[in-house]
């Protein structure tokens, strides 16, 4: 029972063959695929698929440099800069009962240099964190070269269930999100990254989840990465961790249930 917590299966990277990568994911032992958003295009685009495939879970979200007016440049999402929070939230809380999660949300500091830049990040992120707090949902959070502050924001709130999506925090953070009782969702990319692999020998493995951020983080390049992969992360945190594969995965499939409810 494997569980992809992030992927981008709107992208178009996706759309000649969507069907035999959720057959893939299905024959394989998946049973949730978290299919996140970044806009209105996206959310409403990850809704209409969860109708199509039920393995399918929504993740709304709202990208930290597309509210500020920036576009990343990267191609193949529908990336918006005009984008008005309030309304999105709305529409967010509108369908709030087939959503399973807020994200992806946070904060970049990779694509946004500027310090008004940041400040207008968090202005945005904390009116996101008081939306989740009133909704009770979990919370997946993108904290691109701005993990202090993310921890920082995230510290002071009341959400119940933190997931930190591919968390390149310095080890002194890692621990410091391990002791505030948060969930880290590691990438797919830990087959050959140091960093993850670290990240997985520090925490509980009931703080661990697996994701893809499919299509990006492949562990094989040159190829596109799909949920499928997530195989080999279960390898190579058996092999840190030194259980079982499937010790490895009934664990992340318990923390799939109490966190999300499932």
């Amino acid at each position: 029972m494997l569980i992809d917590t992030h992927c981008h299966l709107t992208h178009e990277l996706f759309k000649p063959d969507l069907n035999q990568v959720i057959e893939r994911a299905k024959q394989a032992g998946f049973i949730a695929l978290f299919c996140s958003g970044i806009n209105r295009p996206t959310n409403q685009a990850i809704l209409d698929l969860a109708k199509k495939y039920p393995i399918i879970k929504p993740s709304l979200g709202l990208y930290p440099i597309d509210l500020i007016g920036l576009a990343p440049d990267e191609i193949g999402l529908d990336h918006q800069t005009n984008i008005n929070l309030e309304e999105e939230l709305e529409f967010i809380k509108k369908n709030k009962d087939r959503v399973h999660a807020i994200g992806e949300v946070g904060l970049d500091y990779h694509w946004s240099k500027k310090e008004e830049e940041h400040l207008a990040q968090k202005k945005n992120f904390q009116t996101i964190i008081e939306f989740v707090e009133k909704i009770k949902k979990p919370i997946i959070v993108h904290t691109r070269k701005a993990e202090p502050d993310c921890i920082q924001m995230l510290e002071s709130s009341k959400i119940k269930h933190v997931l930190l999506h591919c968390f390149e925090g310095r080890k002194h953070i890692v621990k410091k999100a391990i002791d505030l009782g948060y969930t880290f969702s590691v990438p797919t990319t830990i087959v050959k990254s140091q960093h993850f692999q670290m990240v997985v020998e520090l925490a509980p493995l009931t703080q661990i989840f697996t994701e893809t951020d499919s299509p990006w983080l492949t562990p094989v390049p040159g190829k596109r990465n799909e949920p499928i992969h997530i195989i080999d992360s279960i390898k190579k945190m058996a092999e840190v961790k030194k259980l079982s594969e499937k010790e490895i995965e009934d664990q992340i499939y318990k923390n799939y249930k109490r966190v999300f409810g499932a």
